[in-house]
């Protein structure tokens, strides 16, 4: 009896993750919908109504995830550091740019899977750390800056992740704006600057970038870095 009790109570659990999870996904794709558009959010309107972003973050603070289940995993992790980005911006909201605020990615706590971490821990220390040949992040995290590549107006999930990553570094690596090529010269984000290390593990940055363009960068392209755009991703 002591042993089935055991088992009902790890089930019951199990199943409450479970549907935690799937109730997150669900809201935050509505979310995203709802306040994001052509890259841009809609903090005006979210700080009128903060109560559909303050339920999600009240869920992700009760959530836990595992690596054991690496797309749901960096799905709920990627979503929750896009949140927490856009609170941030709404409780100080009018900004001109999240550079503005103090603190805002190394000071400033949220409370994800029962934990109070920054910005730069979600980042740094629970995606980058823990899955480090995984670069495509840099093109699903929004800092809320024009310089990121534009968040999408929907949720990261885990059956669609691999396809929804794999789309924004496409996307990304083939805009113009953002790789700018000129002959045998090529200006790349100071993405690629700040987290080198994380484009150059199976050889140089344009090796990488190539990877994901139609128009291929020659190999001897001397690159330089532009300066990031810290302007507020804000629908205006």
């Amino acid at each position: 009896m002591k042993r089935i009790t055991i088992i009902l109570i790890i089930l019951s659990v199990q199943l409450g993750f479970s549907q935690n999870t799937t109730d997150f996904f669900a809201k935050a794709d509505a979310f995203f919908k709802t306040y994001v558009s052509n890259g841009r959010v809609k903090y005006n309107a979210i700080k009128k109504d903060p109560a559909s972003l303050d339920e999600l973050l009240t869920i992700a603070s009760q959530i836990q995830v595992t690596k054991s289940k690496p797309k749901t995993y960096q799905a709920f992790y990627i979503n929750a550091y896009n949140l927490s980005v856009i609170k941030g911006i709404v409780n100080k909201y009018p900004v001109k740019s999240p550079t503005s605020i103090k603190g805002f990615f190394d000071k400033t706590t949220y409370t994800i899977a029962g934990k109070a971490t920054t910005l730069n821990d979600l980042e740094n220390k629970i995606l980058r750390k823990n899955f480090p040949a995984e670069a495509r992040f840099h093109f699903a995290l929004v800092c809320a800056g024009l310089g990121c590549p534009p968040i999408i107006a929907s949720a990261y999930t885990p059956s669609s992740l691999e396809q929804q990553l794999q789309k924004q570094a496409v996307k990304a690596l083939n805009n113009p704006n953002f790789i700018k090529v000129k002959g045998k010269r090529v200006q790349l984000s100071q993405i690629f600057e700040w987290y080198k290390v994380d484009f150059t593990r199976d050889g140089t940055e344009i090796d990488y970038v190539n990877k994901f363009r139609k128009e291929k960068i020659p190999s001897n392209a001397k690159i330089s870095y532009y300066p990031y755009d810290w302007t507020l991703n804000a629908i205006k």
